[in-house]
């Protein structure tokens, strides 16, 4: 039997044997990686946010639809001006230590943040060098803090409740040793750190101790977090067969697959399988400096010969859709002017063509074959479409680093790419669109686009951003600096002995989560 498996089926049976002795109140998820730290924020990656984030809780958090609702904090006022904040904290809420949540515990977690010491990863996205700058911050009473900045943003609430900056959590100082080097995580979340056993699993713990946010279901990072099970092993299954062969012995209550599994696992009776949709943008860059390409209406031409349904079909395996908008489907920005895209038209592509005066010179995708990312499909679909109306699109098959490093450089004509997630729309914009001239990375210049953007970071009132990005949108349609397809998604299955279980931006959520009292039958 192959190591893996062995170590599988010894971890899975003392999964079983935990569970008998928790009266089957303990799931076992399988995680691709070991995580890199239980320090929020810090040292961190996108497996690591999503078990940390079950120990610990900012003032505010993301709800599902991309918006920030309060979180440790009861409410959140804004001063007129929009340069003060003031949090009201929750009553009753405790740390793991059972110590009461106070505001003096936020201000010291906030004072280590902002030490560079602590190496937070969102460090740059208060101090100023991003423009925006916590100036100073205040404890009136035990249960209210305030933050006040140098200028208007209507992010700033969405950059504490990222899940890398590990939702700006606030933790016990008995978090950190003596000397302020980590220790564990001490903080309010529904889960308590259990054991981390490197390389082979991590263990969380109710707290029952926990006082939910209020709401009667879960949203995103807020509402209802109940912890109804003693304990989740997180257990480390880089290979992709052998979690599948764990989910379908019983050994793994849920684990991600791969799209190709989908199907095949839908067959299984004791399956369930999710296909939860994502914020990650799939798409194609467009080098509009690029002496061909700088050419709009070629650009429209190369927009015009997609049958987009029929790329995002192939590259999600059927489980995507079609979005040309920056704006992703589950956010509270996305409506009618954001479902305006390209269309599909073989003979207007060519009448393009033809005034557009393209010669039949070659056009480059470049592309890599990494597991689990659709760019290679795009581009060899994109590619055939191309040719289909007279395009000599070719493929430039590189290693990732290496189209990673050209697309820092804008070294490519067309670039088969995928974006990580934004759920606010103006940090999405933001992450392709600014001056080549200073960020070479950057795949939309146009002066009224970037002056709609930045207004868009000032702009705290929902009405006028909706109509700042519904313009924005328009622009980017019309000008085609690169083409949206669609936003990734994951597949996880699930053994239906679990009920409540969820997946949120490519991160599992325990809360909630109960195992049916038949488990040991249902294995």
């Amino acid at each position: 039997m192959p190591r893996l498996l062995i170590r599988l089926a010894a971890i899975g049976g003392a999964s079983i044997a935990c569970a008998t002795a928790f009266a089957q109140t303990s799931v076992t998820v399988a995680q691709p990686a070991d995580i890199r730290s239980t320090n929020p924020g810090v040292n961190r990656d996108n497996t690591t946010d999503g078990i940390v984030l079950h120990m610990v809780e900012g003032l505010v958090g993301y709800r599902q639809d991309g918006s920030v609702g309060p979180l440790l904090a009861q409410s959140v006022e804004m001063s007129k001006d929009g340069l003060t904040y003031t949090f009201r904290l929750r009553k009753g809420v405790k740390f793991h230590n059972d110590a009461p949540l106070t505001s003096a515990d936020v201000d010291w977690s906030w004072k280590r943040y902002m030490d560079p010491k602590t190496d937070w990863r969102c460090l740059s996205e208060f101090d100023g060098r991003g423009g925006l700058k916590v100036v100073e911050t205040s404890t009136p009473d035990a249960a209210t803090f305030v933050m006040k900045i140098n200028k208007p943003s209507a992010i700033f609430l969405d950059t504490l409740s990222r899940t890398d900056c590990g939702m700006t959590a606030i933790l016990h100082r008995s978090s950190v040793k003596a000397d302020g080097s980590w220790d564990k995580p001490v903080g309010t979340g529904p889960f308590k750190f259990g054991e981390w056993r490197r390389g082979e699993y991590v263990t969380v713990t109710a707290f029952k101790g926990y006082t939910s946010p209020p709401g009667s279901k879960a949203d995103g990072y807020v509402g209802l977090k109940a912890p109804l099970v003693d304990t989740v092993r997180f257990l480390v299954v880089p290979d992709g067969s052998t979690a599948t062969a764990g989910l379908k012995s019983g050994a793994i209550d849920a684990g991600q697959i791969t799209a190709s599994d989908v199907q095949e696992l839908k067959t299984d009776s004791k399956l369930a399988v999710q296909t939860p949709g994502q914020a990650t943008k799939n798409v194609l860059l467009i080098q509009t400096r690029d002496p061909l390409l700088k050419n709009e209406k070629l650009r429209h031409a190369i927009a015009a010969s997609f049958d987009m349904e029929q790329i995002v079909a192939a590259a999600s395996e059927g489980l995507g859709s079609v979005n040309n908008s920056a704006i992703h489907k589950g956010s509270a920005f996305y409506g009618a002017a954001q479902k305006k895209g390209y269309r599909y038209d073989p003979a207007l592509a060519a009448k393009l063509l033809r005034e557009a005066g393209y010669k039949g010179e070659k056009i480059t995708i470049q592309t890599n074959k990494r597991a689990h990312v659709p760019s290679y499909t795009v581009a060899v679909l994109a590619q055939a479409m191309m040719q289909s109306v007279g395009i000599n699109a070719q493929i430039e098959v590189l290693e990732w680093a290496t189209q990673l490093d050209r697309y820092n450089s804008g070294n490519y004509q067309i670039s088969s790419f995928t974006y990580s997630s934004r759920l606010d729309p103006a940090l999405s914009y933001e992450q392709f669109a600014g001056p080549k001239d200073k960020q070479s990375r950057k795949v939309w210049e146009d002066p009224q686009a970037l002056k709609l953007i930045d207004e868009s970071f000032a702009e705290a009132d929902p009405k006028k951003r909706q109509a700042l990005f519904d313009q924005i949108h328009a622009q980017m349609i019309r000008q085609v600096p690169l083409i949206m397809l669609y936003n990734g998604l994951d597949a996880w299955a699930v053994r239906k002995r679990i009920s409540g279980f969820s997946v949120w931006e490519g991160k599992p959520r325990l809360w909630g989560v109960s195992v049916a009292t038949s488990a040991s039958k249902a294995g």
